[in-house]
């Protein structure tokens, strides 16, 4: 799908993950990135597996580096600062992440951020790894970055609030040239900015294309839904099952006469792979009516449409699903003509 950087793991971690990470760097030519602490033989481990980008983290906020990470701000610094000399030295792209940069000491971030860059890193990624940012103030702490280094920007955003693909955007619109997502939006706790919604807002609504074949995108979905046992909700964004369903009379009227009445106007369920939907229901109008009676071979009459909406709208009442059977088995209750019958009357 042409995606710019696939992080593949924490090949320290374990056998299994390091042979994982290994797989996947030598079955594409896409950037392949490993993870690792600023610790030596975590970066030993990434950089053994054979990936191209080494991605470091470490602790910036009050709150981790005394109750998880167990240093002062200067022990943090250093080991980021000894940890990019060390993936650099080894001819390896470098990204460096001070880790709850969202919560941490804005003057302290700006410093390890200066100090990262001085000592070479390529990028510089912004964690919201709580998930506590709200656009407004990301922005903010995004900005503040880009302006502290040369380095180039990326982002990583959590859903804790449902703000993480907002927030991702907001990165762009702020300096970042990059952002973290995952599939279906599947991560950490509430899950991390989904890469769906991201890249189809920036290619849809900011009419950037970002070189994805977005085209694929709800197969790739349902692949990720299938091996991860996650199951992707029917409202979900892009690629739920009712991202591109109607079922209101006035909604699916105004989509059959012009799908940008009551769709985006800037994405289509065919830039994603995806079908349109008129799905059936108490809110069904006569319009969704007679499209599945034709296109069940049907040749209704206008008041055999709406004697039909009716026994839709009463049956769907009852909390029942209608599906295209029953709206055949409805007309076929009714009498109402096929149009090949009415053909060999003619």
């Amino acid at each position: 799908m042409n995606t710019h950087v696939i992080e593949a793991g924490f090949p320290v971690n374990s056998d299994a993950e390091f042979e994982a990470v290994s797989d996947i760097a030598a079955a594409t030519d896409t950037t392949v990135c490993g993870l690792a602490r600023v610790v030596e033989g975590d970066i030993d481990a990434a950089i053994d597996s054979g990936v191209e980008m080494v991605h470091v983290f470490v602790s910036t906020s009050d709150v981790q580096l005394e109750d998880s990470m167990h240093a002062t701000r200067q022990e943090a610094k250093q080991r980021a600062v000894d940890a990019v000399e060390q993936v650099k030295d080894a001819g390896v792209e470098c990204m460096f992440s001070p880790m709850d940069a969202t919560r941490t000491d804005p003057d302290y971030l700006r410093e390890i951020v200066e100090a990262v860059s001085d000592a070479g890193t390529d990028w510089i990624n912004i964690p919201d790894t709580c998930g506590v940012a709200m656009p407004t103030s990301f922005g903010k702490t995004v900005k503040a970055v880009v302006e502290a280094t040369d380095a180039r920007v990326d982002v990583h955003t959590h859903d804790d609030f449902g703000m993480a693909a907002a927030n991702a955007v907001t990165g762009f619109e702020n300096g970042a040239e990059q952002a973290q997502v995952s599939v279906n939006g599947i991560g950490e706790r509430a899950g991390n900015a989904a890469y769906e919604e991201v890249v189809m807002a920036v290619e849809s609504v900011y009419g950037v294309d970002t070189g994805i074949d977005t085209t694929q995108i709800t197969k790739l979905a349902r692949i990720v839904e299938e091996a991860s046992d996650i199951p992707v909700p029917a409202n979900k964004p892009v690629t739920g099952r009712n991202a591109f369903a109607h079922e209101s009379g006035i909604h699916a009227a105004g989509v059959i006469e012009n799908a940008d009445t009551f769709e985006t106007g800037v994405m289509t369920p065919e830039m994603v792979g995806a079908e349109r939907e008129f799905v059936l229901g108490k809110h069904t109008g006569t319009h969704s009516v007679r499209k599945h009676l034709v296109e069940a071979g049907f040749d209704p009459t206008d008041s055999e449409v709406r004697r039909i909406t009716k026994r839709v709208k009463e049956y769907g009442s009852g909390k029942r699903q209608v599906t295209a059977g029953d709206v055949e088995r409805f007309a076929e209750e009714a009498d109402i003509d096929r149009e090949d019958e009415e053909e060999v009357r003619i």
